[in-house]
């Protein structure tokens, strides 16, 4: 459970970060708020994600565009049954779609824009806690990934942290390939470069 939630958390956070590479207005927001909540005196802390509203918008979207987990954990149907007009024999084994749902343009306008604002207008009522079926990064019912506690608190620190800490580039400032590699889980094609060049006072980057 550890290693599935370290490793689904890795890919959402490169994701996360290649996607404000390529939206700098997003990544410009995002500093905003971080200097506005914490400042540049201090560190961030695990306490300040309750005001990031804006950084968590960002975290949605990006899980929402892509998903750690393109596809569900198989299901087995117990009894024959009818799903929107097709008939499912008992003992097919089904498989939620879930990076289809998430770019489903009859729930999300401009489906493959990247836009963490839909989630504090139009879709501020969605959760990603399985709640709502057009959201569903981590699953939904009893079968819901474990790891979600752990995730939605490691995610937003984390990025919260490398945000405040450095002024992040890519080399030659050229655009991410958002290229996708599937798999169990929805990797970059390529591997992400970054530039890290510190904006904080010296001395916060002090282990002593």
């Amino acid at each position: 459970m550890i290693l599935g939630g370290t490793d689904t958390t890795t890919v959402t956070l490169t994701w996360a970060l290649s996607l404000l590479l390529n939206n700098r207005h997003v990544l410009k927001k995002a500093l905003d708020e971080l200097d506005t909540v914490v400042g540049k005196e201090r560190l961030v802390d695990a306490s300040d994600m309750k005001n990031f509203v804006y950084l968590q918008a960002i975290i949605k979207e990006a899980m929402r565009l892509y998903p750690a987990a393109p596809l569900s954990a198989p299901r087995e149907a117990i009894n024959d049954c009818n799903i929107s007009g097709y008939h499912v024999r008992a003992g097919t084994r089904l498989f939620v779609n879930i990076h289809k749902i998430h770019r489903d343009p009859r729930v999300w306008p401009d489906p493959y824009e990247f836009r963490p604002e839909r989630f504090l207008t139009t879709h501020k009522h969605v959760d990603v806690r399985g709640q709502h079926f057009e959201l569903i990064p981590f699953g939904s019912g009893r079968r819901i990934c474990p790891g979600i506690s752990f995730s939605l608190q490691i995610m937003p620190f984390t990025l919260a942290t490398l945000l405040q800490a450095f002024e992040i580039m890519t080399p030659s400032n050229k655009q991410v390939d958002l290229t996708e590699r599937f798999g169990l889980t929805t990797m970059k094609g390529t591997p992400l470069e970054v530039i890290l060049t510190p904006r904080l006072p010296k001395e916060l980057y002090s282990n002593e």
